[in-house]
């Protein structure tokens, strides 16, 4: 055998061993890809929720987890996981990330009602409905057309903070089609506030209000749609 047919012979054979190399690389990523896909070999075992929360049951939220996820640790998604936390009513934010070798770790922000609305949803801080059950609680009642929450619970603030001087407060709020607003207070004066200039309104009734509490009559409603004074409804 010549030098030359030594050398070729030589190059042959590391070339041979090479490609074997890689085949057996190739053959061992996808039989680790297979193996980390697979969620006997590498299951979700631990849920673990933390965050401040009243009204989130955590069993609810694994449900949700398990439910809406298929693979194994490696292969589960974190966005499809965060999707399925969020579709929780009480959580109004979540972080999801993954924990080595088996946890998913997810941290819960609670939403904070602030009012009922039209007597089936809740509104929270944002002025966002969500399908809520809350027992026990006392939350002003909001009432209006869809669209209009954020707008009803501005009106509301407002009036809040113009009674929050007094002992007054309102109970329920109607904001009707025409976005007139209709309030109810806690000592059960109902004021017709029309649709312009309500908050001038509502100062007006609290201006008139230690005149109409010198007679002995109950007051039933107070209308305010007027440029001065008001019209007052006694109860019988």
């Amino acid at each position: 055998m010549t030098e030359m047919e030594q050398i070729n012979r030589e190059k042959v054979w590391g070339l041979s061993f090479l490609i074997s190399v890689c085949i057996g690389l190739i053959w061992a990523g996808i039989a680790l890809f297979q193996w980390m896909q697979d969620e006997q070999q590498v299951p979700i075992s631990h849920i673990e929720i933390s965050g401040q929360y009243r009204y989130i049951n955590e069993n609810d939220i694994s449900l949700l987890i398990n439910m809406g996820v298929e693979g194994s640790f490696f292969s589960a998604d974190i966005n499809e996981i965060h999707s399925a936390v969020i579709k929780h009513p009480w959580v109004h934010q979540a972080s999801v990330r993954k924990k080595w070798p088996n946890t998913i770790q997810v941290y819960l922000v609670e939403q904070k009602p602030v009012a009922r609305w039209n007597d089936d949803l809740l509104l929270n801080s944002e002025g966002v409905p969500f399908a809520g059950d809350i027992k026990n609680d006392k939350l002003p009642t909001l009432f209006g057309p869809n669209g209009a929450e954020k707008t009803a619970l501005s009106g509301y603030k407002a009036m809040q903070m113009i009674l929050s001087t007094g002992a007054l407060s309102v109970d329920n709020l109607v904001l009707s089609e025409r976005f007139a607003w209709q309030v109810q207070l806690n000592n059960g004066i109902k004021l017709n506030l029309g649709r312009q200039e309500f908050i001038n309104r509502l100062q007006r009734f609290i201006n008139l209000y230690p005149l109409l509490q010198q007679d002995t009559r109950d007051i039933n409603y107070v209308d305010l749609r007027y440029d001065t004074g008001a019209a007052v409804g006694w109860k019988a």
